[in-house]
């Protein structure tokens, strides 16, 4: 059992800040045109949700059902309120987008079903969290926390409810619509920021020489010329 609680603080950070996008993306205006296509704030939002969504499929899951008591049951109530969200999100993107199936559809119906159903998925995520918290100890957590954050900066940008989550067939498929969201993310001009990698350490001087690339200090600026010494007498 883990005395370290940094996976539960990092769900609970990151549906807080899933909260404040979701809040973004409803207070946009409202138009006379039913499509709001390359929104912003709805685009965020959906990316970084459908994100973590599949980090979470792709990192926490395997653990919570193998090791966890009662894995099996935990993961299959996770998977259930993942689909409820999924849905949801899957009928906003198409909403933003004009979808002829989505006039019968308000936008304030569309955002309470997603609100609901983001509400209805942190409680069972953070089960999971929980019962990873109370399995494994703290150098797992903190590796498998950390897991979660590269995962997310390489997943689907899109809900896909009806795709395999678990098991081989669900890291092939997250493989595969991750080039297919990318692409049709190109083509659709959809706001989805790309994460930035961490700078590059600077070489030391061994591998300044090697590369035949130094590095130079600072030159002095014209207008700050050098302290000169005085000659000794």
């Amino acid at each position: 059992m883990g005395t370290t609680t940094c996976l539960e603080e990092a769900i609970a950070h990151t549906h807080d800040g899933l909260v404040q996008r979701l809040e973004a993306a409803r207070a946009v205006k409202s138009r006379p045109e039913q499509s709001r296509r390359g929104c912003p704030p709805i685009d965020l939002f959906l990316s970084e949700t459908s994100r973590h969504l599949h980090a979470v499929d792709e990192v926490l899951l395997p653990p919570a059902r193998s090791r966890c008591r009662d894995g099996r049951s935990l993961v299959h109530d996770y998977l259930g309120t993942l689909h409820e969200l999924e849905v949801a999100l899957a009928h906003a993107k198409a909403h933003e987008y004009g979808s002829t199936w989505e006039t019968r559809y308000d936008w304030s119906g569309v955002w309470d079903d997603v609100d609901a159903g983001l509400a209805h998925h942190r409680r069972q995520e953070e089960q999971v969290g929980l019962g990873l918290t109370h399995t494994l100890d703290d150098e797992e957590l903190a590796e498998l926390t950390g897991r979660l954050g590269v995962a997310e900066e390489h997943a689907p940008t899109r809900p896909h409810p009806y795709l395999p989550h678990t098991g081989a067939a669900g890291r092939a498929s997250r493989r595969l619509m991750r080039m297919v969201d990318g692409f049709w993310d190109s083509v659709e001009s959809r706001y989805v920021p790309e994460h930035q990698a961490p700078p590059h350490k600077r070489p030391g001087l061994l591998g300044q020489y090697l590369l035949a690339d130094p590095w130079f200090e600072e030159e002095e600026s014209p207008g700050e010329p050098a302290e000169r010494r005085t000659p000794s007498e």
